[in-house]
């Protein structure tokens, strides 16, 4: 079935403004997505009538508002097939991957000062962890930091000159206690085989973490048949508000976990000198948590479910086969990732001769085109191709071809404004 875009549309009020004088052509959906009028109906319809703190008071307004957080959570959960007891709410996808790395450095903190934590958590100089080259600083940094306090060491798969993870030389050993990927890259655009990846590390004995923020919005997701042990996106990049983020990880492992925030809400008793912790998800949400943000994503999964996650992922391979058609036939712009849509997502990536990354998204904005400039937090890819930085244009459901032309005409208007117009050859 193919998206009626223009209703579609129709559905997002910011999409009918003007910037610049020129009708708004949103193409920074990868950086964030923009939202339907069901998303901010139902967040407001929250605050209006339900407004209360979750899980305590015995209150109507009370119980009505942890019944609307709870069937958010499990509308959620059954979105990527996952059960509601593997949800974990948290502000963002890296606050997420946070929470998996604390729970690594905290036991291994524990079992150094003799507490009985789960193994399978416990870092030491020896051990390793895996990632990519292409990982967005998320989902890098935190295992840095992990490496550094525990004396683990941070092991990574390189990039192919056609943008692809160069499998030949896996740095996976039966030392990886962790391999962390990202799904779909953010600035390559790169769809990497997760299935594969996830064996290797069950093979090697190690856990597995999956980056889907660019993946969960963009395609239909069956989260165990990627064989992942933990997974994470935000919901900002789905249609829904920013501020709300989700882990899922399988519920023995998070119940093996040490909690990273401690405070109200995540315990099970609690006395002047021990406490122990509610099972999962509640021991990873100390505190009051974002229940407008979970009905408001809520609204936004079920939104994505009337048009079809099938549909989504059609229409976008159909803007962005026309899409890097369209800058192939450009002169002197080079594609930064794979030139063709097999196992590639919407986010594309350029560069155009002679004219700096942010120059060229200066000038598109100019001709009312909306898109992401600069590293895209993915500085080890801008270096593995030597490049200071890229233009990056990421569809999403409400674009159309349309929308394509103009951000192409723009950057000929970039081209000509800066006296770089490449001559055609022949």
């Amino acid at each position: 079935m193919s998206l009626d875009v223009a209703s579609i549309r129709a559905d997002f009020p910011i999409l009918s403004r003007e910037v610049r004088g020129m009708p708004l052509v949103y193409l920074d959906s990868g950086a964030t997505s923009q939202k339907p009028s069901v998303v901010l109906d139902a967040e407001r319809h929250f605050y209006e009538t339900s407004n209360a703190a979750v899980h305590r008071g015995a209150h109507a307004l009370a119980e009505e508002a942890t019944d609307a957080y709870e069937s958010a959570r499990s509308i959620i959960a059954g979105f990527i097939g996952a059960s509601p007891n593997e949800i974990v709410f948290t502000k963002n996808a890296t606050e997420a991957i946070n929470l998996v790395a604390y729970a690594f450095s905290n036991a291994s903190a524990k079992y150094r000062h003799g507490h009985d934590v789960d193994s399978r958590f416990v870092l030491g100089p020896g051990d390793n962890i895996v990632v990519t080259e292409m990982e967005h600083h998320a989902n890098l940094i935190p295992w840095q930091e992990l490496c550094a306090k525990t004396g683990a060491e941070l092991k990574w798969f390189g990039i192919t000159q056609e943008g692809r993870l160069d499998l030949e030389t896996d740095p996976i050993d039966h030392n990886t206690k962790l391999v962390a990927v990202v799904h779909q890259s953010n600035i390559l655009g790169t769809i990497n085989p997760i299935q594969e990846l996830m064996r290797r590390a069950h093979e090697n004995g190690a856990l597995g973490l999956v980056d889907m923020c660019q993946s969960v919005p963009h395609m239909p997701i069956d989260i165990h048949a990627t064989g992942a042990d933990f997974a994470m996106w935000s919901g900002h990049k789905m249609l829904g508000p920013t501020g709300i983020g989700i882990l899922w990880g399988k519920h023995e492992l998070l119940n093996s976990m040490p909690p990273f925030l401690t405070g109200g809400s995540m315990i099970e008793m609690v006395t002047m000198d021990h406490t122990t912790y509610a099972a999962a998800p509640a021991r990873f949400e100390a505190g009051v948590p974002m229940v407008a943000q979970a009905v408001g994503l809520a609204a936004a999964v079920q939104y994505l479910e009337t048009i079809g996650m099938e549909n989504v992922e059609r229409h976008e391979q159909a803007l962005t086969e026309y899409l890097l058609q369209s800058l192939r036939d450009l002169p002197g712009v080079n594609i930064i990732g794979p030139d063709s849509t097999l196992d590639r997502g919407s986010a594309v990536s350029f560069t155009v001769d002679g004219i700096h990354p942010h120059d060229v998204g200066h000038i598109m904005d100019s001709q009312g085109v909306a898109v992401r400039v600069g590293h895209h937090c993915a500085w080890p890819v801008c270096r593995r191709f030597d490049i200071p930085a890229t233009t990056r244009i990421s569809p999403y459901l409400y674009n159309d071809f349309a929308d394509i032309d103009a951000a192409v005409n723009s950057i000929v208007k970039a081209q000509e404004f800066f006296g770089v117009v490449p001559e055609v050859a022949g």
